[in-house]
C-alpha cells in the first residue's frame, strides 16, 4: 500500500461565488454545498486512492498564485474558474505552466445560458471541459485524472 505521501494528488480549485453554493441560484446551481462537494470528492479520491486537496478563492491573483504552487506537485487539476472563465486571460497564462492534465467543471451547462457564458478563456488549454451535469461533473472529472494519472505512473 501506498504511503500517503506517495500518492498521486489532485487539486480543486472552485472560483468566485462557488462558496455561496446551495444559497446562490439553486435551480442553477443545485442545492448541494461547495463543502458538500468537497466531502464528495475527498471520499471519491480515497476509494480511487488519490489525495484531493481543495482550494477555494473569489480573487483572481490567488487563483494564479495557486495554479503556480502545484506546477511540480501535483498529478491533474480540476478547476471551475467560475465568471473567471469568461474573462481571465491571467488564469488561462497560469494555466499553460502546467505539465498536467488540467479537466475545466461548470455546474451549469455555460452553452444553454446567456450568450457572454459560451466562450471559455480556459477551455482551448484544459484536457477537457464537463459542463451542465451539476456537482457529478466534479466527480467524473476525478475518476477520469485518477485513471489518467495511475496510468501514468
Amino acid at each position: 500500500m501506498e504511503s500517503p505521501s506517495e500518492k498521486q494528488t489532485i487539486l480543486v480549485i472552485h472560483g468566485p461565488n462557488l462558496n455561496m453554493l446551495g444559497k446562490r441560484e439553486p435551480e442553477v446551481y443545485g442545492k448541494a454545498t461547495l463543502d458538500d462537494i468537497n466531502t464528495a470528492l475527498k471520499e471519491t479520491g480515497k476509494r480511487l486512492g488519490v489525495r484531493v486537496e481543495t482550494f477555494q478563492s473569489n480573487h483572481e491573483g490567488a487563483i494564479v498564485d495557486k495554479i503556480q504552487e502545484i506546477m511540480n506537485s501535483h498529478q491533474g487539476l480540476i478547476i471551475n474558474p467560475g465568471a473567471y472563465t469568461h474573462t481571465s486571460v491571467a488564469i488561462r497564462d497560469a494555466l499553460l505552466l502546467l505539465s498536467i492534465p488540467v479537466v475545466e467543471v461548470h455546474l451549469s451547462n455555460i452553452y444553454k445560458r446567456e450568450p457572454f457564458r459560451h466562450h471559455s478563456m480556459i477551455a482551448g488549454v484544459a484536457t477537457g471541459q464537463i459542463s451542465g451535469l451539476g456537482s457529478d461533473g466534479y466527480i467524473l472529472a476525478l475518476e477520469f485524472l485518477a485513471r489518467r494519472s495511475q496510468a501514468a505512473a
